[in-house]
């Protein structure tokens, strides 16, 4: 039996659900890095990075390649990559009616 899309939609934004997510795949629009590099670009304890980089890659959003003893991460397409500007462009609208919010209320108070 499928999920129906509105649930699989549903469990992905759940999946970015995490800063930690997030700021990983940020770092990954800028290209392939390792994971020593990521670890030094988030403050979280490596054991952490591990299970969000696990969480990432069983989802399919990035992939894992090794050189060596180094593990380096990659987004899995350019489609990640237009969601989180997606998100940025619907954050920027939203802080841009707060904006004009905000100063309306100081105009009403000072008018």
């Amino acid at each position: 039996m499928s999920v129906p899309l509105y649930e699989a939609k549903a469990e992905l934004f759940r999946l970015l659900g995490h800063p930690v997510r997030i700021r990983v795949l940020e770092l990954l629009q800028e290209g392939p890095m390792p994971v020593r590099e990521l670890l030094a670009a988030i403050e979280v304890e490596p054991t952490g990075l591990s299970q969000h980089l696990a969480v990432l890659r069983r989802s399919e959003l990035v992939t894992a390649r090794r050189h060596g003893s180094t593990v380096v991460y990659a987004l899995s397409g350019g489609d990640v990559a237009e969601l989180l500007r997606a998100a940025r462009q619907l954050l920027g609208a939203k802080l841009s009616g707060q904006r004009e919010l905000l100063s309306e209320l100081l105009q009403a108070e000072t008018g």
